[in-house]
């Protein structure tokens, strides 16, 4: 992939992505597949007037031995330096750049039930600093090649092949091509996604109501002083920033307690390193109440269970199949892309910022008002070509949103 090409790319989550604000620091988080790009990033960053950058190395077959290794008490504890780190951020609000590039299947056999309780002791210790950063920061992730993720999505390919092959799947559906300026390309499209927003915003919507002929048949309530968000956003200090890049979704939190009903998933799941395929979840006073896979089924059972929240839905997202990543037809066994191709809905942890003015309210006024708390946000896909949703609204009309998988408007 040319240089010239990437340094584009590295601008664009810098400038579009967090947009650095001279004076801020920059955490950028990454794996070791692709040292140069993060250099770039960097280099980006330091020329947006950052104050400093650190950069935080992962490596999925570390985290494998320290799970072995460790015992639970060990895994979840929280030190006193890393509780003065979670401090530092509270206090400068630094922007964070996460990059992936993980082996979807990198951590397969690992001991989930040891990973889980160690995340579990270590959660209500870093929740209240992570809690005091809730809509504070500006936080962008995107996608750069690993080797084995190359070759999990182009299989029977050598592995240069595959991995400049997924470097212009990830450039292209991130809108970044050679001669175009992308952060105009963005602008455009945060546009498009802004007035689709506005116009669901404008229904006054009460309930969704999902089917689709893989058997779904689900029913999700809304929160009256909820709003659908998409594209760009604003943090609580004035800053306009991409959390995600790429994205193709309209989403809102939805009502905790509020969904009836089954729904199929159509692409899988990578969820702590490990892959969950061709499952279902059945709902019941908004909490799913069973899960089936055929892959996957008990890692399915742990994720749910990892606290109350986990069971009840964090987010509703709209993403049409005619998309950019859909319309590429590669499954990226990765939930930033894979979410980015279909309808998708998350368990766990919802987003404060979808109620309206939410600015002028605290965290646990906007959890009382039904949006879900949770350790975890997991996005799972459920969009295909049959899948119909109607909204029925405050004032009694039934207004068709999606039909045969796409906008109905």
């Amino acid at each position: 992939m040319k240089k010239t090409v990437l340094r584009e790319y590295a601008r664009l989550i810098v400038r579009c992505g967090v947009n650095v604000q001279k004076g801020q620091e920059v955490l950028v988080y990454a794996g070791l597949d692709q040292p140069e790009f993060v250099q770039m990033v960097v280099e980006e960053a330091y020329k947006a007037k950052a104050k400093k950058v650190t950069v935080d190395w992962d490596y999925q077959p570390l985290q494998k031995l320290h799970v072995r290794h460790q015992s639970v008490k060990t895994l979840g504890e929280v030190t006193e330096w890393q509780k003065a780190k979670l401090q530092h951020f509270v206090d400068v609000v630094p922007c964070r750049i996460h990059l992936v590039s993980e082996d979807p299947d990198g951590l397969k056999g690992i001991n989930m039930e040891k990973l889980a309780k160690s995340r579990q002791l270590r959660y209500p210790i870093v929740k209240p600093y992570h809690d005091q950063l809730e809509n504070k920061d500006q936080w962008c992730i995107a996608a750069v090649p690993g080797a084995a993720w190359a070759k999990k999505v182009f299989p029977g390919m050598r592995t240069s092949t595959a991995m400049e092959k997924l470097w212009e799947a990830i450039l292209s559906t991130s809108r970044v091509s050679e001669g175009k300026d992308p952060v105009k390309a963005w602008e455009e499209h945060n546009a498009d996604l802004h007035s689709r927003c506005d116009y669901l915003n404008s229904l006054g919507i009460r309930s969704l109501h999902y089917t689709a002929d893989n058997g779904t048949d689900l029913t999700v309530g809304m929160i009256p002083e909820g709003e659908w968000k998409g594209g760009g956003d604003t943090s609580l200090q004035g800053i306009f920033f991409n959390p995600n890049i790429p994205t193709e979704e309209c989403f809102i939190s939805p009502k905790r307690g509020e969904a009836e009903g089954i729904v199929y998933s159509t692409k899988p799941l990578s969820y702590q390193g490990q892959l969950i395929e061709n499952f279902s979840v059945r709902f019941e006073n908004g909490k799913a109440v069973e899960v089936k896979a055929e892959k996957g089924e008990e890692l399915l059972k742990t994720m749910i269970s990892m606290d109350e929240g986990a069971a009840y839905l964090g987010e509703c997202a709209l993403v049409p199949q005619r998309s950019p990543i859909c319309e590429s037809g590669i499954l990226f066994y990765n939930t930033l892309f894979d979410e980015n191709a279909a309808c998708h809905l998350a368990l766990g942890m919802g987003f404060a910022d979808t109620i309206q003015d939410f600015q002028n309210k605290t965290l646990d006024e906007c959890r009382s008002l039904g949006v879900n708390d949770s350790m975890i946000h997991e996005d799972f896909m459920i969009g295909c070509d049959s899948m119909n949703i109607d909204a029925l609204c405050e004032d009694g009309k039934v207004v068709p949103i999606f039909r045969n998988g796409n906008w109905a408007f």
